[in-house]
């Protein structure tokens, strides 16, 4: 028997129907990926199973005694002085696993703070957004439910505690459905896709990557018969217009037909339109964009920024990772020149046109509606050379006529964003800054907003938690690592992994030969290398080049939609290879190191 069965379930909120006689079996220890365009009733399927909603047709079925818990996608902001213990407690009390009894609740909470790595005495308001999920997460599986419903788990996570997600998540042995715009966090954990689209359901039986391909197939034929059907309905509309043949006896089977064929066709849910970006280009900016040279920034005592250099040129793609309160919009407004260092200096090259995309929307009037904040006072803008009406312009970004005149204050998250592009993207620029963009975007629009950057010709500075985003749009990653110290590392996050974990191989390797040169007499000099060792360095170079040659090929085969359509056998040889590598290059390297640091 199925964990959990729904049958024919109808929902609305009064207008058209959001879920339309939908059918879903969900199965023990799946880990079920929820997908779906804003507004297409995920969240509402959610709170459907948790039993917060009751459909308005249809029946649902749980397995006797299965437990359900929801993580909520949004983390109170409340004041409230309790401890992360105090509120695990509490949610025991509630459980009839736990029991009244003390040494039971008390069992639950140790077990609950243990499993989720907590200090029970932090109180909530003072911590981080990704401990608050932490405590949120222990609350949910203090009942140690059967079931868990996750709502956009990451969202406004930092980098750090969406890997620590991800990995408590790939180790959970319950069963989950979760919602979330995170393709790598979707790609690590479903083992099964479906999506909500047009108030129905479709289950695809696989992984992310071979979803995309399967869905786009799919896409295909729908769009083929679907034209063919109108084909077809074109045909019969002219027939019936030709006169009096239609109305003979004999045709009233292909009227009737295509009384038919006009029902269907107007019952047709037409699928939401993708939006339609493009940024509007100005002229080519100097070849120096910014300098920063050992620049500082201080907030009263706290040191956010110190030692920072960096020269930035026209065209490069830089992104900026760091933890949650690290310091990462600061760093974007000393570039910006929106703060002055404290110490050191910050230039501008020549011919900037920067537009900035900020975190907290600081720049929508929330009283103000879609269209007054986009066309500021203009029916008619001018983008990339081409007039355009506004209502024709905002079309592209996904407003109807009747969204567009309302208060910015109305608008969902998506649309928030959605508005926010919409009014960057009618300036020129030459300078793209990107402040957590893809914040409450679905994965379609992600996409699209990807490509967009990708084809920008300008220059791109980008805070960003989405690591596909970051994998596939910057060239070099700058961190925030602590101690008000920033470190560039070339490629995107996964590059940055790679060689951070490199340099911590080679670490103790390193620490050993300072404690042996340590050891040495100060009047011991380096011995020459003998020719058989002049030799073996040489051999190390070009075998470092090889491998790396070879490491980047895999990276790239890898990164092909087609990888995965091969064998089983081919993918694990690919990967063991590349694991190899990784394990072989630090050590190749530190050789080197250690044969070019003496004299030939």
């Amino acid at each position: 028997m199925s964990l959990l069965s729904l049958r024919n379930i109808h929902f609305t909120y009064g207008g058209p129907p959001l879920l339309e006689g939908i059918d879903l079996e969900i199965k023990r220890g799946e880990r079920v990926g929820l997908l779906g365009r804003n507004g297409t009733g995920k969240s509402t399927l959610l709170k459907l199973i948790a039993g917060g909603l009751e459909p308005d047709e249809g029946d649902m079925a749980l397995e006797r005694g299965v437990r359900v818990a929801r993580l909520e996608q949004h983390v109170p902001e409340g004041t409230s002085e309790k401890t992360a213990a105090e509120m695990i407690e509490e949610a025991a009390r509630q459980s009839p696993r736990c029991g009244p009894e003390d040494w039971k609740l008390s069992q639950a909470v140790k077990r609950a703070l243990s499993r989720l790595s907590l200090e029970g005495s932090q109180r909530f308001v003072t911590l981080s957004s990704g401990m608050k999920r932490r405590v949120l997460l222990a609350i949910a599986l203090v009942d140690d439910p059967d079931l868990l419903l996750l709502d956009e788990p990451t969202n406004h996570l930092d980098l750090a505690s969406i890997t620590w997600l991800e990995r408590f998540f790939k180790g959970y042995d319950g069963t989950l459905v979760f919602v979330t715009h995170d393709r790598v966090f979707l790609q690590t954990l479903a083992t099964r896709i479906i999506e909500v689209e047009r108030g129905r359901l479709f289950s695809w039986e696989c992984d992310y990557p071979t979803f995309l391909r399967r869905k786009q197939a799919a896409l295909s034929a729908e769009e083929g018969q679907e034209a063919r059907f109108d084909k077809k309905l074109a045909e019969e509309e002219r027939w019936i217009r030709s006169g009096i043949k239609a109305r003979r006896t004999r045709n009233e089977g292909r009227v009737r037909a295509l009384v038919e064929m006009r029902n269907e066709r107007r019952q047709r849910r037409v699928k939401i339109g993708n939006m339609r970006m493009q940024a509007t280009a100005a002229e080519r900016s100097g070849r120096l964009v910014i300098e920063a040279t050992d620049a500082a920034f201080s907030h009263g005592d706290l040191e956010i920024v110190k030692g920072f250099s960096i020269l930035i040129s026209r065209g490069d793609r830089i992104g900026i990772i760091g933890p949650n309160g690290s310091g990462k919009t600061t760093l974007l407004k000393l570039l910006l020149g929106d703060h002055v260092p404290s110490h050191g200096l910050v230039r501008h090259g020549t011919k900037l046109e920067v537009i900035y995309f900020d975190q907290l929307r600081e720049q929508i009037d929330e009283d103000k509606t879609v269209v007054e904040n986009v066309g500021e006072g203009l029916e008619m803008l001018m983008i990339n050379g081409k007039r355009r009406h506004i209502h024709g312009y905002l079309e592209d970004f996904l407003f109807t006529p009747e969204r567009a005149r309302l208060p910015a204050r109305n608008l969902s998250g998506g649309e928030r964003n959605r508005l926010m592009l919409a009014r960057l993207f009618k300036r020129p620029s030459n300078v793209m800054v990107l402040d957590e963009p893809t914040n409450d975007l679905d994965a379609e629009s992600i996409d699209l907003l990807e490509e967009l950057i990708s084809e920008y010709s300008g220059t791109l500075l980008m805070v960003s938690h989405d690591r596909a985003f970051l994998n596939n749009l910057v060239t070099s990653t700058l961190v925030l690592e602590g101690n008000a110290r920033v470190k560039e590392y070339d490629g995107g996050y996964d590059d940055y992994i790679r060689q951070l974990r490199a340099a911590e191989a080679a670490q103790p390797k390193a620490d050993k030969r300072q404690r042996a040169a340590r050891a040495r007499p100060d009047t011991d000099k380096p011995t020459k290398l003998s020719f058989k060792e002049g030799q073996e360095a040489d051999a190390l170079l070009e075998e470092i080049a090889d491998l790396e040659a070879e490491q980047e090929r895999l990276h790239h085969g890898m990164a092909d939609p087609g990888f995965f359509s091969q064998e089983g056998e081919a993918i694990a040889n690919a990967t063991r290879r590349l694991k190899d590598i990784e394990t072989l290059l630090p050590l190749r390297y530190a050789r080197w190191e250690e044969l070019e640091a003496r004299p030939r």
